[in-house]
């Protein structure tokens, strides 16, 4: 079962053996950054961690505990989604897909469930106050350096939230997105937010400034963690994320008004940053920040953004993360991302088996496909059509390999592509739009990528050789060597 809020996710994995506590004071300032990397990059993802005593840049404890590398394994993304395999999810989604409309009154009945289950998704408005507005700050006794923000790099240009829901919403059709974008913290109620450009955050300010008219907006941290990692997943605009977070849920996310707008948050939020951005105010400078490049991103110009109020529980937790070089606790969110969103690739590129984003491609650097090759060029038109998907536009390199291949398994995959290559027939190169983030691009969000078809070649393909097969031990054989593996008395860390 998905927990409602932060406080019983950290309980499920504190049960689970998955979270460990941190009792000892440790700064706000690189050091809950550097413990929480080097928990990161061990074996599996290391363990959640909970600093009980955060210390903040002043010397002075913080009442607020500090949650890092919540979602920072396999293991705590299927406690977050209340699943035993990310998979299931995507299976989900595509039983949802199959469905037809119905011609008899049995299967009319067994739809009728499925319907009903659906209209339960729809968040619902919280009754009295919330969980999230047990303690109001307001105007001058606002202060974000009360708050355990922490520094995470030494390059970095100050204290970045870095785990947040940003509510926005959009003025033509009132429509609200939740998106994950950092925010750095310049003074007491001045942030500063790094909307790229190919987010829909940046699409409503960009409408709303021009328009002249001033801008709400929610920075939320907590809530339940399907909502948590909702706001990470690459929706289309149009659907609502809470919506999908009740779907995950199977059931539907409590939201609340705000105090000084009218944006709707999670009512079981652990804190809510509530702001607004003047359009007639020149942008303040954002960053540098490490980001999950490895590399430092670059300061430039982004929104500043004014904090109007800042609620809370009365008890709150700071939940937070931290990005840099690969693997970081943000593998784990994009896998699940990968995993979630597999039918709806398969919906519109059918041939499609599988996809994997290693962690050292950081999702948009390196993409592996095995597809049910049918025809000549097919890996090509696999390309063109992913290169055509939403954020999958920004994909710096597709592979695209046959059906068999294991494409969750880097090693596999990177075998049967260098052993099925011919570098110059089988290779491309396009343009078209870069990440943000990427500092090798000739232009700034614009540049090249490359497909590579690794796929058995065909004579239509100009290959006209015999194409070898794959060195595999028979059945029968493997049968009797497991019989007889025990008494052999060999020690090995894994079997193939």
């Amino acid at each position: 079962m998905i927990a409602d809020n932060l406080r019983a996710f950290l309980g499920q994995l504190d049960e689970a053996g998955e979270l460990r506590t941190v009792g000892a004071p440790v700064s706000v300032d690189r050091e809950i950054a550097e413990v929480a990397d080097r928990c990161m990059k061990s074996p599996g993802g290391g363990p959640a961690l909970l600093f009980e005593h955060p210390t903040l840049d002043d010397g002075t404890a913080s009442p607020v505990p500090v949650g890092i590398n919540l979602f920072g394994s396999m293991r705590r993304m299927e406690i977050a989604l209340g699943v035993d395999d990310l998979d299931r999810i995507g299976q989900r989604i595509a039983e949802l897909l199959k469905t037809k409309v119905p011609e008899g009154w049995r299967q009319k009945l067994a739809m009728f469930s499925q319907l009903t289950e659906v209209a339960k998704y729809p968040p619902r408005r919280q009754r009295g106050t919330p969980p999230c507005q047990e303690v109001v700050v307001r105007g001058p006794d606002v202060d974000m350096s009360r708050l355990p923000i922490i520094t995470c790099w030494p390059g970095d240009g100050g204290p970045y939230i870095t785990l947040p829901q940003v509510v926005s919403q959009d003025p033509r059709s009132g429509v609200q997105n939740v998106g994950m974008y950092r925010v750095q913290v310049l003074e007491r109620a001045l942030l500063a937010m790094h909307w790229q450009r190919h987010k829909v955050g940046a699409a409503h300010w960009r409408e709303m400034a021009r328009r002249g008219e001033s801008m709400p907006v929610a920075i939320v941290l907590g809530g339940d963690p399907a909502s948590i990692y909702s706001a990470s997943a690459p929706l289309p605009p149009n659907i609502d994320e809470y919506i999908f977070a009740g779907f995950l849920r199977r059931k539907p996310v409590r939201l609340a008004k705000a105090v000084t707008n009218d944006l709707l948050v999670p009512a079981e939020a652990e804190i809510v940053i509530e702001c607004h951005i003047d359009p007639s105010e020149p942008l303040v400078m954002e960053g540098p920040f490490g980001d999950h490049t490895g590399f430092y991103s670059l300061a430039d110009e982004y929104p500043g953004v004014h904090v109007d109020a800042v609620t809370m529980r009365e008890r709150p937790v700071y939940p937070t993360t931290i990005v840099g070089r690969p693997p970081m606790e943000d593998y784990y969110l994009g896998h699940g991302t990968e995993r979630i969103f597999l039918p709806l690739l398969q919906l519109t590129v059918p041939e499609i088996v599988d996809y994997h984003m290693p962690a050292v491609g950081i999702f948009h650097n390196l993409v592996f496909v095995s597809i049910d090759k049918q025809f000549p060029g097919q890996a090509w038109k696999v390309m063109n059509a992913l290169w055509g998907m939403g954020l999958m536009s920004l994909a710096k390199l597709i592979v695209v390999v046959d059906k068999d291949v294991n494409v969750r398994d880097p090693e596999e995959a990177w075998w049967v592509v260098l052993n099925n290559i011919d570098p110059e027939r089988d290779t491309r190169f396009t343009m078209g739009p870069i990440d943000v983030l990427d500092h090798a691009s000739r232009a700034f969000t614009y540049g090249s990528k490359m497909g590579i078809d690794a796929t058995t070649k065909w004579k239509e393909e100009g290959f006209h050789r015999e194409w070898p097969t794959k060195i595999v031990m028979d059945d029968e054989t493997k049968a009797r060597v497991d019989a007889m593996w025990s008494a052999l008395d060999i020690p090995l860390a894994s079997q193939r």
